[in-house]
């Protein structure tokens, strides 16, 4: 809905296999999501290394993605409070409120109705909100990049936005939960992320370097502290 696109990159589904039986992998992207499922609405905060959520076969997860920044309009509350953390919303807005969208969406017959019932009553909250700030999108795309050194790009950000670097990092905890240099962290494992699943199985030392790694030990290491396996064990699962 065009009236949401200011605030929300993108509506999106994923249906959980019948036979699957316990946790699922999701990796840290940087990104904070406003989830539907098991018939409630959770708000799932930035992660640093990769979460384990347990869902049941057959379920159909409804999420919508906050853009960079939004969150904290929307849930008044600094993103360094939610790291790592699935939070109902009903303990964030009023439950009562809550409570009747969750009816709502428990009503409705189809996924592709659920996700348009959501979007519309997060239309009636719209008028009370401020657009995300500009300088969030400009961290969140300053890190992205990955075009020059961390400390370059800090350096150019703190001059642009005409503020010092102490205040960089606490609108970057306020907006992303950390600050920007595991933001860059994140955001450059999710470039290798991309990089495999456009390439698929290639030399770990030509991905490594195309993501924005010092070498493959550098892209090995990271892998392992984001989640907790190696990069040969990841890859494997990622292309199948």
């Amino acid at each position: 809905m065009p009236d949401l696109d200011a605030h929300f990159q993108c509506v999106w589904t994923n249906a959980i296999p019948d036979d699957h039986v316990g946790p699922v992998a999701v990796v840290p992207d940087g990104c904070v999501d406003l989830l539907w499922k098991d018939g409630r609405l959770m708000v799932v905060g930035p992660d640093i290394v990769a979460a384990s959520p347990e869902l049941h076969g057959g379920t159909t997860v409804l999420g919508i993605r906050f853009r960079p920044g939004a969150a904290l309009r929307w849930l008044r509350t600094p993103l360094s409070a939610m790291v790592g953390q699935s939070v109902d919303l009903a303990d964030i807005w009023d439950p009562a409120t809550v409570d009747e969208l969750c009816q709502r969406i428990a009503e409705t017959p189809s996924v592709e109705l659920r996700a348009t019932v959501l979007q519309q009553q997060l239309l009636r909250r719209l008028p009370a909100l401020e657009r995300p700030a500009p300088d969030a999108g400009a961290i969140f795309a300053a890190m992205a990049s990955g075009s020059d050194e961390i400390g370059s790009r800090v350096a150019s950000l703190v001059d642009r936005l005409e503020i010092s670097e102490r205040t960089l990092r606490r609108r970057s905890h306020d907006y992303f939960g950390y600050g920007p240099k595991t933001l860059d962290r994140i955001l450059r494992f999710q470039n290798f992320l991309s990089l495999v699943r456009s390439q698929g199985k290639q030399r770990m030392a030509g991905l490594a370097y195309e993501a924005g790694y010092a070498d493959q030990a550098h892209l090995g290491r990271e892998i392992q502290a984001l989640c907790g396996m190696t990069a040969g064990s990841f890859v494997r699962q990622i292309t199948g």
